[in-house]
């Protein structure tokens, strides 16, 4: 019995060690990554990422949204903000013999950056950000080629994060707020634009009870600081 004890208090004192240990690393990754320490929010964002990519996707989130998420790639990082490219594309489903439209690649592209917003700004362990820049992609074929551009970018800042309602709005109005540039053509198909292009306009005062309408080639709208995140956090 005596040694029985001594090997379940032995036990439990390792155990306390491993939680000891593990929480002064994550104090030490937090106090770097609020330093800039650049090579440790680095390794924080691309260790998200790699989970992300093997995880199975949420069942609010549809699975195409989700694979769109899991190609992000890191394409910059600074002490306070992270840019990302990532990948998306238009649904279809067969249907009675010919293809169909499920949803756009405009569509598409805008339920992809709200979620990597959303998860860049929220969901990076021990690390909080001020912007992120999210830059979608989709290829194009043609008969001798196959090329990757850019159909949309967005620069997601905390600050207007802050006047998000994650949960009750919409991708479109979710990214109006957060700032979006991108061309359509007079089908309202995405056109190629060059992600570092600056705006062209100053920002849309539009209401999100409203539903605005996403502003082609400009960025969305900003509110006045409120609360970190209103709904879902």
């Amino acid at each position: 019995m005596e040694w029985a004890i001594l090997a379940i208090g032995i036990f439990g004192a390792l155990i306390a060690y491993v939680v000891w240990q593990g929480s002064r690393a994550s104090l030490k990754y937090r106090e770097l990554a609020a330093a800039g320490d650049i090579p440790t929010i680095r390794e924080i964002i691309e260790e998200a990422m790699e989970g992300w990519r093997s995880a199975r996707p949420p069942k609010e989130v549809p699975p195409s949204v989700w694979h769109g998420v899991q190609t992000m790639e890191l394409m910059e990082v600074g002490p306070d903000y992270v840019r990302v490219g990532c990948n998306a594309q238009g649904q279809y489903k067969m249907v009675d013999g010919r293809w169909q439209e499920i949803t756009s690649l405009f569509q598409e592209a805008i339920a992809v950056t709200a979620k990597a917003a959303d998860m860049l700004l929220y969901e990076l362990p021990n690390l909080k950000l001020d912007r992120a820049q999210i830059d979608v992609y989709t290829t194009y074929r043609d008969a001798t080629r196959t090329r990757r551009q850019c159909i949309l970018t967005c620069t997601a800042r905390r600050d207007d994060a802050r006047q998000v309602d994650w949960d009750g709005w919409t991708p479109e109005q979710i990214v109006q707020r957060l700032g979006a540039r991108y061309r359509l053509d007079e089908n309202g198909q995405a056109l190629p634009i060059s992600p570092d292009e600056p705006a062209a306009a100053p920002p849309l005062q539009a209401s999100p009870e409203a539903n605005p309408p996403l502003a082609e080639d400009q960025p969305a709208a900003r509110r006045a600081a409120g609360s970190e995140k209103p709904a879902g956090q």
